[in-house]
């Protein structure tokens, strides 16, 4: 948008000011530097209207000035009487709803925003006596704390929960005496159907929503804060008592004093770290605050480009690995059986002699290279240059292959690039998302939380395809459950119909797309019955998801791993990719292909050349010029070799033909399909090396582990889903004696003879963007702070929100293209013996196996446990309950497991987190060898199964008041007229009536 085309002039106090239209007043002003007091409104909220501090007048008219949108010819008063009066008014009001201490708050850190404004407005003194509300302070949440009494009824929450978040918890109860904000139909937070996301704690101007983590630890004197709930709590109470009977006579004024030494004396230990999350792809920035080596709390900024003040469960309070006693702090090596601990000289010396014995005795291809989707870009790009240049291999891999190589091979085929086609943005102004195999709720919560707030606010449509109902099929406009693996037939059956019905682009398709005959013959045998017989959906189904295609102006695309991990895994996403092509949906603003990427830096592990037929920039290892140019820059001859994937490395380690391997950052021995036979693989390895953070399953096959650290001990860049470079900066040192992967490779491959010496990982992106067209332009003092970009960037620094705006796609010609598809039996059918399909996927509360998750004790109290989902017929069946526990059995193993007994899924259809890191548990267990025939990932949405009964009896996995178990409660927001209509509500400048509740 063009901001400089958007500015206007108002007038403020008789001053032209200028602002952008549509602005609302309270940023405008500040813009200009014009201070305009105001506690419920926020940036990222907008008007809610309840503090009544911002009052100005308007044409004579006294408004509430966050609820004014700047237009021409505003003209607005702030300076006046009437307006001061009102503004008083309310924060007198505010301050009666509020305990002041400030000295011992955990808030008062220059950022408390009741604090500041009456600070500001220089209010005197208490003019209406602080009563304490009727309501106990709520601690069941194990994350966050609710305190009534600090409370001020701004709403923030409830606006922040219900129309930005869109969990629909939170609602203010206006109609009792003391109105307070409560949790679904007023209940413990722990009962309610909270999600822990955190964005209420984020958005509390005050400390009525505190992290726990926080609490007693922020200032020299908050160990006496009421809220501590420790020893020193009712000294605390008796000195905020006489502090509270000196301030009539004091007023506020030398209490604050006070309060502002405390904080500025807190600054000199507090530090505020901008990071990146370290978990899903949505790529979430925030600012850590720590005292030492205690993390305080996570703060998201709205200048946040991915998330603005959003987070989750994981992002916000998951963060209990970072000082874990488990943590690897030394070298192991094994000797005699065992693992001992060594110094680093020693670890490099041995792995730099078993490497190059194994080089010279079998050649370079006997080694190979697991690259982590959790490490920086900068990480990833000195692994694979460590395959290809200091070892001579193109056997180099990350775990893309796992999840996302068959998304991105869709993308290949059809517009050119293997990236989301545009960005979240897109997401939220489509008019319509057609949404396949994802758990978007659950796996990229930020990301659903836009999806949400779009169909809540704006009317977006959804179609959710699923084999489980979850929470985006729960909210869906059109929940469609088609058998499982026949997603390929319904899409070209959907495709079919279209072209058959004259609703397909054709001017779009004539100029810009090739291959349209193929295509539509290709589509022959997809009709609507074959799709009917197969698919188990419905004719009326089929009718209505084409209907909403062909009514929608611009429709996204949304696939995630239970499109890809099939053994057509590509070919279905092809046909979904295809399907928006035909209908024009892949250039403009609000339309694409979005496959929602698995892991924080997923897609930059692939971006900087962790694959093992692409440089940086998928450049082919095969083209001659491109070769040259890093033989040229790395001085060394690189092989031409395509190398092995992930998978085909298991089955070479098996054929007897790779010798030594080298994984960084992956569990493969229990994230891998088919676990035991990878561990079987792993036994037979010559020399393992294991580069990790925590003792994993992989790391017991390995003859030496190193230690490294997690992402807020280093510095780098991580790349989201939606191609956006960020920068993280170094929070902690490193733990122990543990250091970043790029320091570990850089020193290992001196040890190995190279001339590595890389003192930052600013001079590795230097050097790989320096080698890499696709992102040219990308710097670190480009992406400082917040700052970000989004590949393609150009040699001046400018990315590409989307990449087809222009209609140029990414192949020689400039067009698009159709990849016709056929469709074939998904493996691992279900008979009478393995008469179960097991399917399985994320969990909003652990991040896949939990080597992460399971560190932070709160997460833990959540889901303690994995287990499998039964529908309550099939418990029925089997004679089981919630809590039972059963044996999983596929063709290649078994698992035990407890039972959850829900309506999310149906018939023989389970459902089981991919939660555990034992082989008892693990669901990889059970999961086959087969993959995708065009890219190697996994089928490990291909399970039949057989159960059998263990113990009837037992514990039930989930609480009974976890929060899926709990009804939401939406409504408008915080529905403001509701205290306007209160008979003790007068509208300032008039006095608040004796006794009000407010």
């Amino acid at each position: 948008m063009d901001d400089v085309a958007e500015q206007i002039e108002i007038t403020v106090d008789g001053r032209a000011i200028t602002a952008r239209q549509g602005q609302l007043l309270p940023d405008a002003l500040e813009g200009s530097g014009i201070y305009l007091p105001h506690l419920c409104y926020h940036p990222s909220l907008g008007p809610v209207q309840t503090c009544d501090t911002c009052f100005v007048e308007v044409d004579g008219n006294l408004v509430r000035g966050c609820g004014v949108a700047v237009k021409p010819g505003l003209d607005v008063k702030v300076d006046t009487a009437r307006a001061s009066e009102a503004r008083h008014e309310g924060i007198d009001r505010v301050a009666s709803n509020h305990d002041l201490y400030c000295s011992v708050c955990d808030n008062n850190n220059g950022n408390c925003e009741v604090h500041n404004t009456v600070r500001d407005m220089k209010v005197p003194g208490q003019h209406y006596e602080f009563r304490g509300k009727p309501y106990e302070k709520d601690y069941s949440n194990p994350f966050y704390i609710y305190d009534p009494d600090q409370c001020i009824l701004c709403g923030r929450c409830v606006e922040a929960c219900q129309n930005l978040q869109v969990n629909e918890t939170l609602s203010i109860d206006w109609s009792r005496d003391r109105p307070r904000v409560i949790w679904d139909d007023d209940v413990a937070i722990e009962d309610s159907s909270c999600v822990s996301c955190g964005h209420c704690v984020t958005v509390c101007p005050c400390n009525a929503l505190m992290e726990k983590t926080a609490i007693g630890k922020f200032g020299p004197m908050t160990a006496l804060s009421p809220q501590a709930r420790g020893p020193y709590q009712q000294l605390g109470r008796a000195a905020i008592d006489l502090v509270k009977a000196a301030e009539h006579t004091t007023g506020f004024a030398p209490i604050f004093a006070v309060s502002e030494v405390d904080a500025a004396m807190r600054e000199t230990e507090l530090k505020r770290t901008k990071t990146v999350c370290t978990y899903c792809g949505v790529g979430c920035s925030f600012e850590m605050w720590t005292r030492g080596r205690d993390l305080l709390k996570v703060q998201p900024q709205p200048e946040a480009p991915a998330n603005g003040i959003s987070t989750c469960i994981k992002g916000k309070f998951g963060w209990g690995h970072i000082n874990s006693e488990k943590r690897l702090t030394k070298p192991l090596i094994r000797a005699n059986g065992a693992f001992r601990e060594a110094e680093w000289d020693e670890a490099y010396a041995l792995i730099a002699r078993r490497f190059n014995e194994i080089k010279t005795e079998h050649g370079p291809d006997a080694l190979a290279f697991i690259a982590s989707s959790k490490c920086t870009n900068e990480e990833g790009y000195l692994m694979q240059k460590f395959a290809r240049a200091v070892i001579g291999t193109n056997n180099i891999d990350n775990c893309s292959r796992y999840c996302q190589a068959p998304a991105t091979e869709s993308l290949w085929r059809t517009v050119g690039f293997g990236a989301d086609t545009g960005s979240i943005a897109d997401l939220e102004a489509s008019e319509l998302l057609l949404i396949v195999g994802s758990n978007t709720a659950e796996s990229h919560p930020v990301i659903a939380t836009r999806m949400k707030r779009a169909a809540k606010l704006r009317g977006q449509k959804h179609i959710v395809a699923d084999l489980r109902r979850h929470e985006m099929a729960e909210r869906a406009d059109l929940f469609v459950q088609p058998a499982p693996g026949t997603d390929l037939i319904w899409l070209n059956a959907v495709a079919k119909y279209i072209i058959d019905n004259g609703h397909a682009d054709m001017d779009f398709i004539g100029d810009h797309v090739e291959r349209f005959t193929d295509y539509k013959e290709s589509l022959a045998s997809f009709t609507f019955e074959f799709a009917v017989e197969r698919t188990g959906l419905s004719r009326e189904e089929l009718q209505r998801i084409a209907d909403m295609i062909i009514e929608a102006d611009t429709m996204c695309g949304v696939w995630a791993m239970g499109v890809t991990q099939h053994s057509m895994g590509a070919d279905t996403a092809t046909a979904l990719c295809n399907l928006l092509v035909l209908t024009g949906n892949v250039e403009r603003f609000g339309t694409g292909g979005y496959p929602m990427r698995g892991h924080n830096n997923v897609q930059g592990a692939s971006d900087f050349g962790c694959m093992p037929d692409r440089f940086p920039g998928y450049d082919f290892v095969s083209d001659d010029d491109v070769r040259a140019r890093y033989e040229n820059a790395w001085g060394v001859t690189l092989s031409t070799n395509k190398g092995l994937d992930n998978h085909e490395m298991v089955d070479v380690v098996h054929d007897g033909k790779l010798k030594a391997m080298y994984v960084a950052g992956e569990d493969m021995a229990i994230v891998d399909a088919n676990a035991q036979h990878v561990q079987a693989a792993f036994e037979k390895l010559d020399f393992f090396v294991v580069q990790d953070m925590f003792f994993s399953r992989t790391c017991e096959y390995a003859d030496v582990v190193l230690p490294a650290t997690p992402s807020v001990e280093k510095e780098g860049t991580f790349t989201n889903t939606e191609r956006r470079i960020q920068r993280l900066y170094q929070v902690f040192p490193p733990l122990g004696d543990a250091r970043p992967d790029w320091q570990i490779h850089t020193e290992l491959a001196r040890a190995m003879g190279a001339d590595w010496h890389y003192e930052h990982p600013s001079e590795i992106m230097a050097e790989a963007t320096a080698l890499s067209d696709l992102m040219s332009g990308v710097t670190y003092e480009r992406l400082a702070g917040f700052k970000s970009q989004q590949w393609p960037v150009r040699d001046d620094g400018s990315g590409h929100e989307r990449l087809y705006n222009d209609g140029e796609f990414h192949f020689h010609d400039g067009n698009a293209r159709f990849h016709p598809v056929q469709w074939n039996e998904p493996t691992d059918q279900l008979d009478d013996e393995y008469d179960l399909h097991l399917n399985n996927g994320r969990l909003l509360e652990h991040f896949h196996e939990g080597n992460l998750t399971d560190e932070s004790p709160g997460i833990v109290f959540k889901i303690a446990q994995s287990f499998v989902e039964l529908s309550p017929q099939l418990a029925e069946e089997r004679g089981v309950k919630a809590g039972s526990t059963v044996r999983l059995i596929s063709r290649r193993g078994a698992i035990k497991v407890s039972v959850e007994v829900t309506d999310r899924v149906q018939g023989r259809q389970l459902y089981m987190p991919m939660h555990g890191k034992k082989n008892i548990e693990a669901i990889n267990v059970l999961t086959s060898s087969v993959t995708d025939k065009d890219t190697d990932t996994p089928a490990y949405k291909e399970l039949a199964v057989r159960l059998e009964v263990l113990e009837v009896d037992g514990r039930p996995p989930l609480k009974a008041n976890n929060q899926r178990n709990q009804p939401r409660h939406p409504t408008s927001g915080v529905e403001v007229n509701r205290k306007w209509q209160r008979d003790d509500y007068e509208r300032p400048p008039k006095l608040r009536p004796t006794g009000s509740g407010l």
